[in-house]
């Protein structure tokens, strides 16, 4: 077996694990709220496009806030179909209410990954996929209050930014950032009330 071809087995083997850990976990009770209390940027510009605020909500896990989140786009949408059809930048921001185990959120990301996407597709984004775990379960944990975001910019990719800090280059393609807004606007949501929210529904 050549270098690439054990890379590419490693990586599987790695990503397939990381599923299983995730499907396996419990299901919590999650609610949202369309009222944040945290502070959200008005009109961030993301390469040079000013974007608008589409919707926020609250997650929570049983009775406790998890995180407060918001979507940004250059115009608004109210459906999944159009959101994931709109051309040009968008922008997922969080900010965690409570502290939050970074391997917590790279497990319940992926399990958002695969509950909503195609099996061939989540194989063939595998390896972004895998990047996009490794940087969540790389921190011991986020603290309430900690910010964090998931930018995407036509022809570059996904970013991904803690407190304000890209953390590596650019991953992925527009097909790999539509699997990722399906975390929170797919048919099987991260919460259907959260879902909501986001869309300004």
């Amino acid at each position: 077996m050549n270098t690439l071809t054990k890379t590419s087995a490693d990586t599987s083997f790695v990503f397939t694990a990381l599923v299983l850990a995730a499907l396996s976990a419990s299901p919590a009770a999650v609610h949202a709220a369309g009222t944040v209390n945290s502070t959200f940027e008005a009109r961030p510009v993301v390469q040079g496009v000013p974007l608008q605020l589409n919707g926020a909500g609250t997650r929570y896990r049983a009775i406790f806030k998890v995180y407060d989140m918001a979507l940004y786009t250059p115009a608004k949408v109210n459906t999944p179909e159009s959101l994931i059809a709109m051309q040009g930048p968008k922008r997922l921001s969080f900010v965690a209410l409570r502290d939050l185990p970074g391997t917590d959120l790279g497990l319940a990301f992926i399990k958002g990954l695969t509950n909503n996407s195609p099996a061939e597709l989540v194989q063939k984004h595998t390896a972004s996929s895998t990047r996009l775990i490794e940087i969540f379960s790389g921190k011991a944990k986020l603290s309430a209050g900690d910010t964090f975001a998931m930018e995407f910019v036509p022809g570059k990719g996904t970013t991904f930014y803690i407190q304000g800090q890209a953390q590596g280059a650019p991953i992925g393609d527009a097909e790999f950032f539509s699997m990722v807004l399906r975390i929170w606007i797919g048919p099987v949501p991260a919460d259907f009330k959260l879902k909501d929210a986001l869309l300004g529904l």
